[in-house]
């Protein structure tokens, strides 16, 4: 137990200091190259809170959740790529993060976590993260380097959060769905803000 409350201390305390330190997103255009691609997830809160959360997902109700989220980051990144859009793409990238944590309370306290729409809603979610990532991807010739970069930062997050709440209580992953839960709010009503600034201007 002690053990379990240091690390949520270290979480929360690292969490205080990113969100103090880091835009909310890292969405825009940007530059080629594996170290582009290895920094893209980390940089922004989004991402990062939603990798956490897949792994998060994962470790408290099946690890066949990490396969869905690569296919529909897979997904959607080649929709993104494609030109595809979809409107308040902010908004909704943000609320995937709370709606992963609602999924993990939900599915330990009302329903069954082996439910066959688990998956999908879950890609769902990545998949908004990943049409984001095809939009912002590079255009040029440095463009696989960049993608085979963000592949390798997603699945460390991803796969190091899932390890990590599997050695701690499920009380552990019920304090971290419910953090992110809020920090997908938090998010998306800051996502909101800009977008009005955006429509002010």
């Amino acid at each position: 137990m002690k053990r379990s409350a240091a690390v949520l201390a270290s979480v929360a305390a690292a969490s205080s200091v990113l969100l103090s330190s880091l835009p909310a997103q890292a969405h825009g255009g940007v530059h080629g190259g594996v170290l582009a691609g290895l920094g893209h997830p980390l940089l922004g809160l989004d991402h990062l809170f939603l990798l956490i959360s897949v792994g998060a997902a994962a470790s408290s109700l099946s690890p066949w959740l990490l396969a869905w989220a690569l296919g529909g980051a897979v997904a959607g990144a080649l929709l993104g790529t494609a030109g595809v859009m979809l409107p308040a793409a902010e908004v909704l990238a943000a609320l995937a993060i709370s709606s992963v944590g609602l999924l993990i309370l939900a599915s330990r306290r009302l329903l069954d976590p082996t439910s066959s729409w688990i998956g999908p809603i879950l890609a769902a979610a990545v998949g908004t993260h990943g049409l984001l990532h095809g939009h912002e991807s590079p255009q040029d010739g440095t463009h696989l380097l960049w993608w085979g970069g963000a592949l390798v930062s997603a699945l460390l997050v991803s796969g190091s959060s899932y390890l990590l709440l599997r050695k701690l209580s499920v009380s552990s992953t019920r304090w971290v769905a419910m953090g992110l839960i809020a920090a997908g709010a938090l998010l998306a009503f800051g996502s909101l803000g800009l977008l009005g600034g955006a429509g002010g201007a």
